[in-house]
C-alpha cells in the first residue's frame, strides 16, 4: 500500500519535518514491512507560464508548429521563446514550463536547443510529460483545472508534484491498512500522534436515500455466509464528467499507484483508497430497473469493463437489473452500465461483500482488482454510509452534481464476538510482565471494547469486544499479539528456551549421518533422486532372480512413463550417472541414503478413510492408516563407473572396479559399527561371477557387484560399473548401541600364510569362516590374499590363500603358538571341507 504523506497528515498529526523514512520507521514499530519511498522523478525550475503571442509555422514534414512568446515572470527571465508542436491553447492562457536545467520524469532533462528554425528555452508541458497521467492531447492549460496562480509560480508545489509516499507491505490477516485511514491509525499507536478518523460524520447525513429498489437473493451461501450483507445505493445527478480531476487528487492518485481515468472514476478510486470501502458507480440512465444481488445460473455470461466475456460458475455473486449481470460483485463492473463521458446520473454503490465468495470469483476468473484485494481480505461493514456520501459529496463538488434523495440500503446487523481474555494469559504466552493497565490500554487503542470478564473468578480477565475493522482479531492469541505490538516488539526478551533433557537424534538417526558422512570424506558424491521408476526396472533390480514382485503405482504420477515407487535405489543412480557422462562427467562416485517401498505379495494398501481436519486421531486410525501404506526401508547404494585414478604423468589410470564397491560397502559397514561379511551371489541385473552377498551376523542385508554389460548398455552407460546397496536400517539395527573402542595390544602380532586346496564350489568367505572358528581369540583378522586355479591344482579345485594375523593382548607370541592355531584353524576347515595345506 502506498500512502501519499500529504493525505496522510489530514488524518494523523505528522510532524512537518518528518521524513519519509521517519514515517516508515514508525510504521514498522508496529509490525508492518517497509517497501519503498515513492516521489514524482521532476525537479525545477517548472513554474507558471502566460501565452502572450505565438506564430504558427508550417514545416516541410507536413507538421505546423508554434513559435511562442512566453511570460515566466521576471525572477525567471521574463519573456523566452519555445517551439510548441499542441495547439490546444490560446493567447493568454497560463501554462506550466519548463525551464532549462529542469528534469522530467524519464529522466528528460530541459536544455535550451536548436529546433524547427529557433532556439527553443524551454518546453511547454503535457500532463504525461509531468507524471500525472497517460493521457496526451496536447499541453497542460491551467484554467481548464480551475487554477489560475501569478506567472512565475512554482508549478511543482501548485500541482502536488513535491508530494511523496511510502510503501508497506500489507499482510493478508491485515487488510483495513489497505486504506489511508487504516494507516493514519496504525501512525498514531506508532507515535502518539493525534488521529482524526474520516469515517466519522453527522449520522443525519448518513441516513440512506429512498426510490430506488435493491433485493438481495442469495439462494446459494456459501457456507451458510450471505453473499452481501450490505448493499447501499445514493443517486447524484446532472454530472459533468467532463470536468478535470483537480491536481491534488491526481496526484495523490498516481502516488497511490492508480492511473487517472476521468473524474467520476477517480473519486470512486480515491474514496477506495482513503476508507479502505471499495466503491462502483453506474450510469444511472443505463440501469433497467431495481437493482438485484444474487448468484449467477449455469450458463450464464457476461462482459467486465475490461472487455472481456466471461462464462459464469453457479458460486460467482452478481449484481444485476432487468437487463441481466450488471456486476461481478466486489470484483468489477459490468460494461453495459459504466460511467463515461455521456454519463449525466450516478448511481453509487458502496457493499459488504463474503470474502470467500469474492476471493473464489476473482480467483476463477483470473481478475485480481484492487476491490477484490479488500473485499477478500474483510471491510469494515459499518462505512459503507460514509463511503457512498463522501462519493456523492467529492462529486458534487468535483464534477458540478447535484445529491438527491434517492438512493436504497440492505443491511443486517453488525455482530462482533466477544473474546474471553484471561488474566495472565498475555505476559504467559509474550514472556513480558505487561501491568493489566498497560494491556487494557492497548486494547483500547486499537478500538476495541475492554470490559471485566463476567466469566472469570473475582474478575480475573477481560471480556474484549474487537472493533469493526479488525476481522483478524477472533481468539485470545491474537489479541495478545496486539498488546505486542503495540507495546513494542522490541520488549519481548530474546531467550533461548532450554531443551528437554534426552532429546536429539535418534541412535538410527546418528548412525545414518555417519555412514552419509563416511561416503562423502570416502569421495563419493550423494545424488538424491526422486523415488520414481518404472516397473521393469523394480523387477530388475529389485529382486535377486528379476522375478516379477509388487510396485506401488501412484494415482497421480509426476511422469507417466515412472509411475511406480522404486524398490531399489540403484535405478536412480543410473539415471543420475547417465546424465553425468551426457555431460562429460565420466569418472563417477555416487551414493544415495532413500527409502524404498516393499509392498507385501497379496496385500492391498490405500485407505479412503481419510480422518478430518482439526481432530487428533484415536490410536486405531493411526494404526489403520499405517496398515494402509507398504513397509519402506531406507537403503544406501552406491555406483561407480570410470577411473578412480586418472591417467597422469608415470601412472596409468585406474578403473573402478569389484574391489573399490567392496571397499565402500566395508566403509558403510565400519561406520554403521557391524563387521561384514562378502559371499558370492547371484543377482539378475549384476555380472555373472562378479557379484557378492553382504552378510551381517549371518543375515543377508544387501549386495554388490558388476553391472551386467547388457544392464549397463541399456542405461546408456559406455563402460563398466559397479553398484551396492544395503539395507542401512537393518544394519544399524543389528549394530545395536556403538560401543567403546578396545584399548589397542601393546604386543607385536604374528603373521602367517595359510594355502588351501578345496573344492571350486567352497566360496572364500566360508573357508574364512571355518579359519577364524577354528582359530580361536589369538586370530586378530584374516584376508584372502590369492586364488589360484591353473597348472598344479587338480581339475575342479582352486587353491585359497590367507594372510593371518595373530595377536595376544598380555604377552609376545611365539611362532609355535601362531602355528597351533592356525593348525587348529585348518582343521575345522578340512572337516567342513575337505580342505588340505598345499604344498
Amino acid at each position: 500500500m502506498r500512502i501519499p504523506l500529504s493525505w496522510l497528515r489530514e488524518y494523523v498529526d505528522v510532524p512537518a519535518d518528518a521524513s519519509p523514512e521517519d514515517v516508515l520507521a514508525a510504521l514498522v514499530t508496529v509490525g508492518f514491512e517497509e517497501e519503498d519511498v515513492h516521489r514524482f522523478e521532476i525537479s525545477g525550475p517548472v513554474v507558471v507560464g502566460q501565452v502572450l503571442s505565438f506564430e504558427e509555422e508550417p514545416q516541410s514534414n507536413g507538421k505546423t508548429i508554434r513559435w511562442c512568446q512566453v511570460d515566466v515572470g521576471p525572477a525567471h527571465g521574463g519573456t523566452r521563446g519555445i517551439v510548441c508542436g499542441a495547439h490546444n491553447f490560446a493567447v493568454g492562457d497560463k501554462v506550466v514550463v519548463t525551464l532549462p536545467g529542469a528534469v522530467l520524469p524519464g529522466p528528460f532533462p530541459i536544455a535550451a536547443r536548436k529546433t524547427y528554425g529557433h532556439v527553443s528555452d524551454g518546453m511547454i508541458a503535457s500532463a504525461r510529460e509531468l507524471g500525472l497521467g497517460d493521457e496526451h492531447d496536447g499541453i497542460l492549460v491551467l484554467s481548464t483545472l480551475g487554477i489560475d496562480a501569478p506567472v512565475g509560480t512554482d508549478a511543482i508545489a501548485l500541482l502536488g508534484l513535491d508530494d511523496v509516499a511510502v510503501e508497506i507491505n500489507v499482510t493478508p490477516d491485515r487488510g483495513y491498512a489497505f486504506s489511508v485511514r487504516g494507516v493514519a491509525r496504525e501512525y498514531s499507536h506508532a507515535t502518539g500522534a493525534t488521529f482524526r478518523d474520516p469515517a466519522e460524520r453527522d449520522f443525519a447525513e448518513l441516513q440512506p436515500g429512498t426510490g430506488h429498489t435493491t433485493i438481495v437473493d442469495d439462494v446459494a451461501p456459501l457456507r451458510g455466509s450471505v453473499g452481501a450483507s450490505e448493499f447501499v445505493t445514493r443517486v447524484v445527478r446532472d454530472v459533468d464528467p467532463s470536468r478535470p480531476t483537480p491536481p491534488w487528487m491526481v496526484a495523490r492518485l498516481v502516488l497511490a499507484g492508480m492511473r487517472p481515468l476521468g473524474v467520476l472514476i477517480d473519486i470512486t478510486n480515491y474514496v477506495m483508497l482513503e476508507l479502505g470501502q471499495p466503491l462502483h458507480g453506474y450510469d444511472l440512465d443505463k440501469l433497467a430497473g431495481g437493482i438485484t444481488v444474487r448468484r449467477a445460473t449455469a450458463g450464464e455470461r457476461m462482459t467486465t469493463l475490461d472487455g472481456q466475456d466471461r462464462a459464469l460458475h453457479v458460486e460467482d455473486l452478481l449484481i444485476t437489473d432487468e437487463s441481466g449481470p450488471i456486476g461481478l460483485a466486489g470484483v468489477m463492473g459490468g460494461g453495459t452500465t459504466e460511467m463515461s463521458d455521456t454519463t449525466r446520473n450516478v448511481l453509487i454503490e458502496a457493499a459488504t461483500f463474503d470474502p470467500i465468495t469474492i476471493a473464489r470469483s476473482a480467483r476463477r476468473h483470473k481478475l485480481p482488482s484492487e476491490a477484490s484485494k479488500r473485499f477478500e481480505r474483510g471491510v469494515d461493514p459499518l462505512i459503507p454510509f460514509a463511503a457512498a456520501r463522501r462519493v456523492a459529496d467529492l462529486m458534487v463538488d468535483l464534477a458540478g452534481g447535484t445529491l438527491t434523495d434517492e438512493g436504497g440500503a440492505l443491511f443486517a446487523e453488525v455482530f462482533v464476538a466477544g473474546i474471553e481474555l484471561p488474566a495472565g494469559f498475555v505476559q504467559g504466552l509474550i514472556g513480558v510482565d505487561y501491568t493489566d493497565a498497560e494491556i487494557v490500554g492497548a486494547l483500547e487503542t486499537i478500538g476495541a471494547e475492554v470490559a471485566a470478564s463476567a466469566d472469570a473468578a473475582d474478575g480475573a480477565g477481560w471480556h474484549v469486544i474487537p472493533p469493526t475493522w479488525r476481522p483478524d482479531l477472533t481468539d485470545k492469541w491474537t489479541l495478545a499479539e496486539e498488546v505486542a505490538r503495540i507495546h513494542g516488539l522490541d520488549r519481548i526478551p530474546s531467550v533461548l528456551p532450554t531443551p528437554p533433557s534426552g532429546r536429539g537424534l535418534t541412535a538410527l538417526q546418528r548412525g545414518r549421518r555417519r555412514v552419509a558422512d563416511a561416503l562423502a570424506a570416502g569421495g563419493f558424491v550423494e545424488t538424491p533422486s526422486f523415488p520414481f521408476t518404472t516397473e521393469a526396472q523394480n523387477d530388475l533390480h529389485g529382486s535377486a532372480s528379476g522375478e516379477h514382485l509388487p510396485s506401488i503405482r501412484l494415482a497421480n504420477a509426476l511422469d507417466g512413463q515412472a509411475p511406480f515407487l522404486r524398490r531399489s535405489l540403484v535405478p536412480g543412480l543410473l539415471q543420475t550417472a547417465h546424465r553425468n557422462i551426457s555431460r562429460g562427467l565420466t569418472d563417477l562416485a555416487l551414493f544415495e541414503t532413500g527409502l524404498v517401498f516393499l509392498p507385501e505379495p497379496g496385500v492391498t494398501y490405500g485407505t479412503d478413510e481419510v480422518p478430518p481436519l482439526g481432530v487428533r486421531p484415536s490410536d486405531e486410525t493411526l494404526a489403520a492408516l499405517n496398515a494402509s501404506i507398504p513397509p519402506q526401508r531406507r537403503h544406501v547404494a552406491a555406483l561407480l563407473t570410470g577411473n578412480v585414478v586418472p591417467k597422469q604423468a608415470g601412472r596409468a589410470a585406474e578403473a573402478a572396479g569389484l574391489a573399490e564397491a567392496l571397499d565402500a560397502a566395508r566403509l558403510i559397514a565400519s561406520a554403521a559399527g557391524v563387521d561384514l561379511e562378502v559371499e558370492q551371489a547371484q543377482r539378475a541385473a549384476l555380472h555373472p561371477g562378479r557379484t557378492g552377498a553382504l552378510v551381517v551376523s549371518g543375515e543377508q542385508v544387501g549386495y554388490v557387484g558388476e553391472l551386467h554389460p547388457q544392464v549397463a548398455a541399456d542405461a546408456d552407460l559406455p563402460g563398466r560399473a559397479v553398484v551396492l546397496e544395503l539395507d542401512l536400517d537393518r544394519i544399524l539395527t543389528l549394530a545395536g548401541e556403538r560401543v567403546v573402542a578396545a584399548s589397542l595390544s601393546t604386543f607385536p602380532a604374528a603373521t602367517q600364510d595359510v594355502s588351501l586346496l578345496v573344492d571350486a564350489a567352497v566360496s572364500a568367505a566360508e573357508l574364512g569362516a571355518a579359519l577364524t572358528e577354528g582359530a580361536g581369540a589369538l586370530l586378530e583378522s584374516v584376508r584372502l590374499v590369492d586364488d589360484y586355479r591353473g597348472e598344479g591344482v587338480p581339475h575342479g579345485r582352486k587353491s585359497l590363500t590367507f594372510a593371518l594375523r595373530f595377536r595376544a593382548d598380555d604377552r609376545t607370541l611365539t611362532a609355535a603358538e601362531a602355528t597351533e592355531a592356525k593348525l587348529a584353524g585348518v582343521a575345522v576347515a578340512a572337516e567342513r571341507f575337505g580342505a588340505a595345506i598345499r604344498d
